[in-house]
């Protein structure tokens, strides 16, 4: 549906934004996503596309093409054998993707009048340092806790002329030392791709499988729960996987692989509720809207924002890293109503509801 929902008659249409998104060089925004941070992006550039905004999303090699992608070619940068041997050298993908942001955001300096905003959703802190250097608003988006390269372009400028917003309260609480006033938006998922599933008897995992997400400790839990296990997700660290993954799975612990959109909204709908272990401090946690969109209920640890997302409606918490204590709550939360959690993901994480955040902030800093 395209165009904008008006309070009264006699109000004139908001024009289209132009829109430039920054996205991730690393990985391609297309299905199957590397991550969150991909679905994320290709879920808010084909909503604010739906509803009129013309977006250009700068995206690396092999993204969505229906998205109007710009390719950020990860060409690597001439280094002399001389300069190589430097010991401040670093890691080729390190340089060829800093080669890639700096020479986009040199493009976008040179070129005043295509856009009326930049939207900054990726991780690079390029964008940041030389957001003084556009003729239009930049937005950042802050996904992750507080990173050294980001902190420091903050402070590159006397004044950062960046608008900030957070994935999540407790993102902008982390960031708020150097990001005073953080617009929290939550992110959003398309609530007409995820449809509610009849549930089932295993519960699901899904997500990267690193070791920070803690795909061991959700293995743990299903085992003590006397549930089966259905893992989906991206292999992001082999080493964990052959040590502390691979050796557990069998009849009752499965792999289900790395799957495409429908296919894992079909494993997290037939699945009795989602688990969700994060060993780190979670900004967010995508999966989290996924599995309520789908009417699956979520069992996780309390860390990050986690209890900002998960009410007792539709879903139990317990201490980060025991395992024990969430194989207990496994039962309860299997007990929780599905449709309940469905409504739950249409009021509070759905696509909608991002994307009108979001047009709020880009008109707040363009005008």
């Amino acid at each position: 549906m395209t165009g904008f929902r008006h309070t009264t008659s006699s109000q004139p249409p908001a024009a289209p934004l132009r829109i430039a998104l920054i996205a991730s060089a690393g990985h391609p925004i297309a299905e199957p996503f590397a991550g969150g941070l991909e679905a994320h992006t290709w879920t808010l550039s084909a909503a604010l596309r739906s509803r009129g905004h013309e977006v250009t999303v700068f995206a690396g090699p092999g993204s969505d093409p229906e998205l109007g992608v710009v390719e950020m070619p990860l060409r690597p940068a001439r280094i002399s054998e001389s300069a190589r041997r430097d010991t401040s050298m670093v890691a080729a993908p390190w340089l060829e993707e800093h080669h890639a942001y700096l020479q986009l955001m040199l493009e976008l300096a040179r070129t005043p009048s295509r856009y009326d905003l930049v939207h900054n959703n990726s991780l690079n802190y390029l964008p940041v340092a030389m957001a003084p250097a556009l003729p239009v608003p930049v937005v950042t988006t802050l996904h992750t806790p507080p990173t050294p390269w980001i902190e420091s372009a903050i402070q590159m400028a006397p004044h950062c002329p960046v608008h900030f917003s957070a994935v999540s309260a407790h993102t902008a609480a982390a960031w708020r030392h150097i990001v005073p006033a953080a617009t929290v938006v939550h992110n959003g998922i398309d609530t007409r791709r995820w449809q509610p599933g009849p549930g089932g008897d295993d519960l699901v995992w899904s997500g990267r499988i690193v070791p920070e997400k803690g795909t061991h400790l959700a293995i743990e839990a299903a085992e003590q729960s006397g549930r089966g296990l259905r893992i989906a997700g991206p292999v992001g660290d082999t080493e964990y996987f052959e040590a502390c993954v691979r050796p557990r799975l069998g009849r009752t612990i499965t792999y289900e692989g790395h799957l495409h959109q429908p296919d894992l909204c079909k494993l997290v709908g037939s699945s009795a509720a989602a688990v969700v272990t994060p060993c780190w401090d979670e900004p967010y946690g995508l999966v989290v809207a996924e599995a309520l969109a789908c009417g699956t209920p979520v069992c996780g640890f309390a860390r990050g924002a986690l209890p900002e997302i998960i009410t007792p409606a539709c879903g139990r918490l317990v201490r980060p890293g025991d395992s024990a204590a969430l194989a207990k709550a496994v039962e309860p939360t299997i007990g929780l109503s599905r449709a309940d959690a469905r409504r739950y993901a249409e009021a509070f994480c759905s696509m909608d509801a991002m994307t009108r955040s979001y047009e709020r902030l880009y008109r707040s800093v363009s005008a």
